[in-house]
């Protein structure tokens, strides 16, 4: 294999088979924004520093900026696009709306994914347990707490401030 040679991927994006032949050094990232239109996937560092890029693979929140379309060859990835089902936003991307989790947005898919990743695994971690899982992406806007009461809300635990749990 060449680095220019174009190599067959297929694999399951967001619940759907998908295949395209791309170059063998694209990244993962630019595979799901330039070839599957999936834009959601915001690249940021491009090295893996940042977060924005995070996408789920296979289960587990990988940075998609650093890893080839090839390497993903019969995965399962889940995007931002995918958390929504028909349009309707789902538990965690409410309860960050209703925290004003971000400001402008741009890291919002990275921590989404990463998040969700989190609570798939642990659907009931301590705050720090959060703070560890939030300490792996960057956001230049909120300072986080927002972020943290979001992931808090979601779970159903006590916000800071709001002196009652969030149903």
């Amino acid at each position: 294999m060449t680095l220019g040679e174009a190599v067959d991927v297929a694999l399951t994006v967001n619940g759907s088979r998908r295949e395209a032949q791309v170059e063998a050094r694209r990244t993962l990232a630019d595979f799901l924004r330039e070839d599957l239109g999936l834009t959601g996937t915001h690249l940021g560092c491009e090295h893996g520093v940042c977060g924005a890029c995070t996408v789920i693979l296979d289960g587990e929140p990988v940075r998609s900026c650093l890893m080839f379309a090839v390497q993903a060859r019969d995965a399962t990835v889940t995007t931002i696009e995918g958390l929504a089902v028909e349009g309707v936003m789902n538990n965690l991307q409410e309860a960050m709306r209703e925290s004003h989790g971000f400001q402008c947005g741009f890291c919002t898919p990275g921590f989404l994914m990463q998040i969700t990743a989190m609570l798939a695994d642990n659907p009931n971690p301590t705050e720090a347990e959060i703070r560890d899982t939030l300490s792996g992406n960057i956001c230049r806007c909120t300072g986080y707490e927002s972020i943290l009461n979001g992931v808090l809300r979601a779970i159903g635990a006590d916000v800071p401030g709001s002196h009652q749990s969030v149903p």
